[in-house]
């Protein structure tokens, strides 16, 4: 009782803060326990929330509850995906509040309740974060399931969820008595809606005087897209049926596009500052919203959250204060490079016996090990490693062995993407039996799994098709534990890459899209002739790159560097 009464202070304390910042996200990862997000816009926007309270920025958080989760993965016998929920109870991690609010869905109220986690950063600040949640008795089974599923559903049931985000959100932060918010920020289009509410309430008490100026300024709109299939489009009958005229349609259709409601569209329309998620995002960016000013601001990882526990023991000792500024790391190239080499062997202890534990195969902790985890779709080429799989027997077999770790989920409507899983998992089992090549793919990749990998394998690999990686963010934490990256040139890797001392480059920076015969060719060639003899042969030169992975790269590829670039170059 003293603690949810302790909490609920803390939380009205926050909503008397002035200038403050009202972050909309789809999804959302603040804790493990609570299983809303599917991948890395979720795992950046609990980042985000977390160095926000480590630097008292003034933030509330908005997104939805998914009592379902996203999915939890299950590979049958024959290697498929299978999909289950991943049930989970609200109450043992977040506070009820009694506040309530109703949205108009199809004609219908739809009332919403809200649940409050407070994330506290290292000082003591803290930042609320707001879950939506329609799952009541008042409602129909249609709206109490908008409160099951993270991108589940089809396109009606997706717009539903958005109509609660963005015009719920803006109302719920209304009723529970935010009136001085200076910015909102919308994390993705998914928020879009937010805006039409914001025109409505400066609609000049009705007299239909529509201050598209005025919502414009409040509003800042990061997109993470750099294709437009992956932007949320929704044809202006079902817009009709399921939003109804929140605003007039012509005006509506002036914003969001004329054939289809473009949720991006309306995002680029509505807000006085956009930005891509890494440089060349941003310039990708501008090529394909041509007429909009698109700046960049590249990602970064809450280094506190993804530094292993024994690299922060390294970081305690010989970097203290680094936990709240991590642009000390730098330092790292003080650290002797025993002391490095030990931190990591014992990380890496802990995922042999992981992998031992979840798939009975056993590991050797003097072998090269390569991780690859990600959300798996057909542009991340999980597979590309294998495009001449004799090839890679090869080099194992002259150039030492090698032990492959993957982990991903696949969308359950992304068929491409269960295939691509499915055939890794038959490679590996086809190599079963090889001397010089262990290969494995961990089922149920989440937070807890992504830190155990991160930590733990010796080297990051990451092969997406250009120019389609917005910016990636596995190989930022990867690098806060000295692990260097193996990239393509593409997203945050175009930055972060110095050959051969932060990592290595797959394929060339003068192709602007992917030739995949030359960039495996790429990766084959510098597999063979420099990370392998490095790693077997140079062990001095393989703990300068590690030290180097977190002085250069880890230093600055932070969010606490990300979110002092938004509060001076957004919010302010």
């Amino acid at each position: 009782m003293e603690a949810r009464e302790g909490l609920l202070y803390e939380h009205e304390e926050c909503i008397r803060r002035i200038n403050r910042i009202a972050y909309f996200s789809m999804e959302i990862c603040v804790d493990s326990q609570i299983p809303t997000y599917s991948g890395g816009l979720g795992i950046l926007a609990g980042d985000t929330i977390r160095s926000s309270a480590d630097l008292g920025v003034p933030l509330m958080a908005i997104t939805l509850l998914y009592k379902k989760g996203y999915l939890r993965q299950k590979f049958n016998e024959q290697g498929y995906q299978q999909e289950l929920p991943e049930e989970w109870n609200p109450e043992e991690v977040l506070t009820q509040l009694p506040t309530r609010i109703q949205v108009e869905i199809e004609g219908r109220k739809v009332t919403v309740q809200c649940w409050l986690y407070m994330v506290k950063g290292i000082e003591g600040q803290t930042v609320p974060v707001y879950f939506l949640d329609t799952d009541l008795p008042d409602n129909s089974d249609f709206d109490r399931s908008l409160s099951y599923y993270l991108y589940g559903g089809d396109e009606r049931y997706r717009l539903a969820q958005e109509i609660i985000l963005g015009i719920g959100g803006v109302r719920m932060l209304r009723k529970l008595g935010y009136k001085d918010i200076l910015r909102y920020h919308l994390n993705e289009g998914h928020a879009s809606l937010l805006t039409l509410e914001l025109l409505s309430e400066y609609n000049n008490a009705g007299k239909n005087n529509w201050d598209v100026e005025q919502v414009k300024n409040r509003c800042v709109f990061t997109t993470h897209t750099p294709v437009s299939a992956g932007m949320d489009q929704f044809p202006y009958p079902l817009v009709e049926q399921v939003l109804g005229n929140i605003i007039p349609f012509d005006l509506l259709k002036g914003l969001a596009g004329e054939e289809k409601l473009n949720m991006t569209q309306l995002a680029l329309n509505l807000s006085h500052y956009i930005n891509g998620v890494a440089k060349k995002h941003g310039l990708v960016s501008c090529e394909m919203f041509p007429g909009y000013h698109i700046d960049s601001i590249t990602n970064g990882v809450h280094s506190v959250t993804w530094v292993g526990k024994y690299f922060a023991e390294l970081y305690d000792r010989y970097i203290p204060g680094w936990k709240l500024d991590p642009f000390s790391l730098r330092y790292a190239l003080n650290i002797p490079e025993e002391e490095i080499w030990n931190a990591h062997q014992m990380a890496k202890e802990k995922l042999i016996g992981y992998i031992k534990k979840s798939s009975d195969l056993k590991f050797e902790k003097d072998v090269l090990t390569i991780g690859f985890a990600r959300r798996a779709t057909a542009y991340k080429r999980a597979d590309l490693i294998f495009y001449d799989l004799n090839h890679l027997i090869d080099i194992a077999s002259r150039k030492g062995k090698l032990q492959l770790v993957f982990a991903g989920k696949a969308h359950p409507k992304d068929q491409p993407g269960k295939e691509l899983v499915e055939k890794v998992i038959h490679i590996s089992r086809q190599l079963l039996l090889a001397d010089n090549i262990k290969i494995v793919y961990l089922e149920n990749y989440n937070m807890e799994l992504a830190k155990i990998l991160t930590t733990g394998v010796d080297l990051w690999l990451n092969t997406p098709r250009k120019p389609q990686e917005a910016s990636g963010t596995s190989g930022m934490k990867a690098a806060h534990n000295g692990i260097p990256s193996f990239s393509i040139l593409d997203g945050w890797w175009v930055e972060g890459c110095i050959e051969g001392i932060t990592g290595w480059s797959i394929g060339s920076a003068a192709n602007l899209e992917s030739i995949e015969a030359e960039e495996a060719d790429s990766l084959y060639k510098k597999l063979e002739a420099e990370i392998m003899p490095a790693y077997y042969n140079q062990k001095e030169r393989w703990l300068n790159i590690m030290r180097h992975c977190v002085a250069v790269n880890a230093s600055f590829f932070n969010t606490q560097r990300m979110v002092l670039q938004y509060v001076s170059n957004a919010y302010l």
